[in-house]
Formats: structure tokens, C-alpha cells, sequence
């Protein structure tokens, strides 16, 4: 009974995953996580059209709902029915920024406004924030003037039936949200289901201040009403953060490491110097520079920058545009202020751009070995580190509890074993912690495995570049 309780208010087991392997979340604001806002829209419902479609009914239920209340509400001067509306417009209201996005963010960039007109979202947001910040206000004076100055509540039964239809009312836009949710593999609509799913007991709490007061105690309405109202700033202030944070080009820390992470994917790119991104309407906007080895070609290093730019675009769905700058290599990289490491391999050949393999003559280290099976894809080259040189399988897809270890044959029949350790910031990175003897040129075995047992032996060779055998 208990687990069918938490499972119905969305705390239980869930059995159904969420996209891929490794979920991010791209909200708008500077944390993770979806909190419970007003004022913003995540940006993986409003790039789907059944998202969109999802929130226009939800809207759509939740109006009609509060304006029952409403009707309630003024014949009747209940404080707490009046608060619980208020708290329902403030999630119908959601929509409005939505509305606006797509009316006015879609308006192609001006003269005057090179970038389009995605702020205005975010001044929609921040307006709705104020109306709910005032209205709450209302809300809260009545609540408090009422325990002052009690004064006789009419229509007790309409009121509780007010209290239930606001419960109802929630409970659909709950089922809605969840069922929609499960059908596009949202995570964000289903939080937002099960969201609505906690407001419906907010109503309920409506029934219970009409019942005190209907079994002799008159307090009982205001007291509710006061309760609900200090909900409602709570709810002002998680939105008002949210806003106000993203209005100041504020991202989460977690897109820098993705970008990065993206970029490690990409052969051909020794360094990231800088990274930054900030939200446009529900688009984000990223501007990347990099380094490449000098000695490219501008065709080469064109091909670069389009395969990264591909890249981030995988990565990050939400992505509106990406640019991507190419720095000069003496330029000492930024840290980012997630702290995420920027050392890259340097200038490997690889059969994105063979013609580039004859321009990487300060660098030995041999073509990487691209990975692929059931318990990994991804890359596995010799690096330069701070430290020295390094082996690093760098993987896009992996199972849980991956391990690697890499066996390398040398002659004489000796064995020499370095095992991968998962780096500590990015877990889609497995480095060694000594570098490989040399000479680089040597038959080997990649040995994977996980936590169920699973193993796998994937046979390897690598060469150093001709003119550079030791």
C-alpha cells in the first residue's frame, strides 16, 4: 500500500528510464534539477511540439478550474479557496511565457535586434512572477486581517466542492502530464505531472479549512489560508531565482562540462581555451574556441570545427547555434568556471582528415584505436598530459561499472599492464596513471568488463608515424 502511495506521488521505482544512459538536465537557471517555477518553460518541452501541445491543455484545465474557484471565492470570501486559486492561476500562467516564445521569439533577427527577441520570455516570466508575488500578498493580508477580525464564512459546501474540483482539476493535469510524458520520454513533464499531483492536496487542504470551520471553529479557514499562501511565496521565490538568473546569461555549470566533453570526441583538437553559453529565449547559445594543430590547412581545420559543431549539437538538444573559434596554440588556456581540465590530444591523424597526418610532425603519438562493442564505443589514443604521456579511451556510449585495462605485448613475452581509471569530473574519460613504455608501436589487447561479469578482449595494434620510430 505504502510503495503504491509513493509510486502515485511520483517517490517510488520507477522502471522506465529516461532518454539515454546519461540523462543532463539543461535547465535555465544557474542549478540542476527541474524545481517547481512559474515563469519558465524547460526548453526540452518547448522545442517538442507535443510538449507544447501537453502545456496548452494543461493550461487550458487549470483556467478552467481556478475560474470555478474564482466564482467561489467571491460569493463566498474564503481565504484559503482564494489562496488555492491564486496558487492554480500560478500554474496556469506558465503558458504564457510558452505564448510568447512562439509568437515572438520565432520573429526572424532585425536591424535593430540582431539576436531576435528571445529576452522577451524572460521579461514574460519575470512579469508573471510579479503577479503571483502580488497577488500572494492579497492573499496573505486577507489571511491575516481574518484571524484579526474573524468574520463568517458563507456556503461551506460550495466551498468544499471548490476545494475538491480544485483537487480534480490538478489530478487530471497530473495524469495528463505523466501519461504525455511517459509517450516522449520527457522527464521534465512527468516532474511537472507529478508536481500538479502535490497542488491537488493543496486544494484538499481547502476541504479541511471548510470542515473546521463547519465544525465550530472559525479560524480554521484563515489558518489554512495563511498556510497555503506561505507555499505560494515559496514557489515566487524558486521562480524569482530562476528568472533573475537566467536573465543574467546565468547556465548550468553542467553544459561547460558537456561542451567539453563534447569536444573530446572530436580528433584533431589539442586544447579548449574557452567556453561560454548563455540561454535565448528556450534556445542555447554557445560560443566555443579551440586549438588545432598550426600546421592545418584551413579546409582541415574547417572540417574540425563542423564536426564539433555536430558534436554539440548531440549533446546538447537544446542548442540554438553553436561558434566555434580557432586560437592561436600560444594562447594559455581559461579555466572554466566549472574547473573542468582542458588538455586534449594533440594533433592526431585519424581517417576523419588523412591529409592532416603529414602536418603533425611534432607529434609522435600513433593513430588512435576507435572502440566498438556491447560494453563500449569510443577512442583509445596516447595523450599528452601534464604529467607526461598518458593512455585515454574517451567513450560516447558505456554500461555501468565499466573497467579497461589495457594489455600491451612486448618483445621477449613480457606483459605490460596499465589499467584506466575513470577521471573523477568526467566519468566518459579512462586514463592511466603512468605513461606507456617505449617505443609506441606495439600489438595489444583492450580488456573491458563491468559489474555483472561481462568481458570483453578487443585486439588492438598501434604505429608511430614513419621518421619517428624509436
Amino acid at each position: 500500500m505504502l510503495k503504491t502511495i509513493k509510486e502515485w506521488l511520483g517517490f517510488g521505482g520507477q522502471d522506465q528510464h529516461i532518454g539515454h544512459g546519461h540523462e543532463h538536465g539543461y535547465g535555465h537557471g544557474g542549478a540542476a534539477g527541474h524545481g517547481h517555477t512559474h515563469g519558465v518553460i524547460d526548453p526540452s518541452l518547448s522545442s517538442s511540439e507535443r510538449g507544447v501541445w501537453a502545456i496548452k491543455w494543461s493550461f487550458i484545465i487549470l483556467a478552467i478550474t481556478s475560474a470555478l474557484q474564482l466564482g467561489v471565492v467571491i460569493t463566498s470570501g474564503s481565504v484559503a479557496l482564494l489562496a488555492d486559486t491564486i496558487h492554480n492561476i500560478g500554474d496556469a500562467t506558465t503558458a504564457i511565457p510558452l505564448w510568447v516564445a512562439f509568437v515572438l521569439v520565432r520573429r526572424k533577427p532585425t536591424a535593430r535586434f540582431n539576436y531576435g527577441l528571445g529576452r522577451v520570455e524572460d521579461m514574460a516570466g519575470l512579469l508573471i512572477v510579479l503577479i503571483i508575488l502580488f497577488s500572494a500578498l492579497v492573499a496573505g493580508y486577507e489571511a491575516i486581517d481574518r484571524l484579526i477580525h474573524p468574520q463568517p464564512i458563507t456556503q461551506l459546501v460550495a466551498v468544499a466542492i471548490a476545494g475538491v474540483i480544485g483537487f480534480i482539476g490538478n489530478e487530471a493535469v497530473a495524469v495528463f502530464r505523466i501519461r504525455v510524458g511517459k509517450a516522449m520520454n520527457s522527464a521534465a513533464l512527468i516532474a511537472d505531472g507529478y508536481h500538479a499531483r502535490t497542488d491537488g492536496f493543496t486544494s484538499l487542504a481547502v476541504v479541511l479549512g471548510a470542515a473546521g470551520v463547519w465544525a465550530g471553529f472559525p479560524l480554521a479557514d484563515p489558518i489554512i489560508g495563511l498556510l497555503i499562501t506561505l507555499a505560494i511565496f515559496g514557489i515566487v521565490w524558486q521562480s524569482a531565482k530562476a528568472v533573475i538568473t537566467r536573465s543574467l546569461d546565468g547556465v548550468d555549470p553542467h553544459i561547460g562540462a558537456e561542451i567539453h566533453h563534447a569536444a573530446g570526441h572530436i580528433p584533431g583538437i589539442q586544447k579548449v581555451v574557452d567556453i561560454k553559453a548563455r540561454w535565448l529565449g528556450h534556445k542555447l547559445h554557445t560560443d566555443v574556441s579551440i586549438v588545432v594543430d598550426d600546421a592545418l590547412s584551413v579546409a582541415d581545420a574547417a572540417t574540425i570545427v563542423a564536426a564539433l559543431k555536430k558534436e554539440l549539437h548531440e549533446h546538447l538538444p537544446p542548442l540554438g547555434t553553436a561558434t566555434v573559434q580557432i586560437a592561436s596554440s600560444g594562447i594559455a588556456p581559461k579555466a572554466f568556471p566549472g574547473k573542468v581540465d582542458t588538455g586534449f590530444p594533440k594533433g592526431n591523424a585519424t581517417n576523419l582528415e588523412s591529409r592532416a597526418e603529414s602536418a603533425h610532425g611534432h607529434h609522435h603519438a600513433p593513430a588512435p584505436f576507435r572502440v566498438s562493442s556491447t560494453l563500449a564505443t569510443g577512442l583509445l589514443e596516447i595523450i599528452d598530459t601534464p604529467e607526461g604521456e598518458r593512455m585515454r579511451l574517451s567513450v560516447s556510449r558505456h554500461v555501468e561499472g565499466l573497467a579497461a585495462t589495457v594489455a600491451i605485448r612486448r618483445p621477449g613475452g613480457a606483459i605490460e599492464t596499465l589499467p584506466l581509471i575513470p577521471r573523477r569530473d568526467d566519468h566518459h574519460e579512462l586514463v592511466s596513471s603512468i605513461a606507456p613504455a617505449e617505443p609506441h608501436e606495439f600489438d595489444a589487447e583492450l580488456e573491458l568488463s563491468d559489474n555483472k561479469d561481462r568481458k570483453e578482449s578487443l585486439a588492438f595494434q598501434m604505429k608511430e608515424p614513419a621518421g619517428h620510430h624509436h
